[in-house]
């Protein structure tokens, strides 16, 4: 394996189907930006790629996960991930609009999803939003996602406590997360930096008790800040 360069976004592939890899391949080229680091035929196989790549000095920016595979699937695989020191982040990729399925990849640590059937400009936009930081839902099954989310999660705060406790500017912030806004978004719809925005999403997810992006997408639904578009 060979260093990623600075410009580039490293990514490993795990799915059990060969002709899937291939075509994912395709898609994310070192031409536009990418580099395919490792592939994995099975969740399994993941913590052995990782530790390859960081023998070689090659960096892992996003995992693409598929959710079915035979031994170990994408929920299990997402959730041993978290475990380890600086994890890099999971986009799962699936052919099924099962919304517990999802909902459990989210709870696992997953930063977002995506459905197979979507387009390649779609996943390119998906892949680089999950390595940069952000999350991706993909819009045809958020709404029933999150409220499938919603219900195996920890009790959010109360609206009134959100309020009192947020600033204007973090409410907005959280309200262009709810929107599906990426922190590049977020910063040119607010005349703010990125690392700014960053700061806000911190003490948002600090005041909030948040765990994570998708969690603060959740609050921001449930308490009628966004209102993700349903299937």
């Amino acid at each position: 394996m060979t260093a990623v360069g600075a410009e580039d976004t490293g990514v490993v592939l795990v799915d059990d189907q060969e002709l899937v890899r291939s075509g994912l391949r395709r898609i994310l080229r070192r031409r536009d930006g990418f580099d395919i680091v490792a592939e994995c035929g099975d969740g399994s196989e993941l913590p052995a790629a990782l530790d390859a790549a960081a023998a070689a000095g090659t960096r892992v920016d996003v995992v693409v996960m598929d959710l079915r595979m035979r031994e170990v699937d994408g929920i299990t695989a997402t959730a041993r991930l978290a475990s380890r020191p600086e994890a890099p982040p999971v986009l799962v990729l699936t052919t099924f609009d099962d919304d517990e399925m999802l909902s459990g990849a989210l709870r696992a640590g997953a930063a977002g999803f995506l459905l197979k059937d979507s387009s390649a400009d779609d996943l390119i936009r998906a892949v680089r939003a999950v390595a940069s930081g952000d999350s991706w839902l993909d819009p045809a099954v958020t709404g029933r996602v999150l409220s499938s989310y919603r219900q195996g999660a920890p009790e959010l705060p109360s609206v009134e406590a959100g309020h009192e406790v947020l600033t204007a500017r973090e409410l907005e912030v959280l309200c262009a997360m709810g929107a599906g806004q990426s922190n590049g978004e977020i910063a040119l719809t607010l005349f703010i930096s990125e690392l700014t925005v960053k700061s806000h999403i911190g003490r948002i997810f600090t005041k909030l008790q948040l765990r994570d992006r998708p969690a603060a997408i959740v609050y921001a639904y449930d308490h009628g800040l966004a209102r993700p578009t349903s299937a």
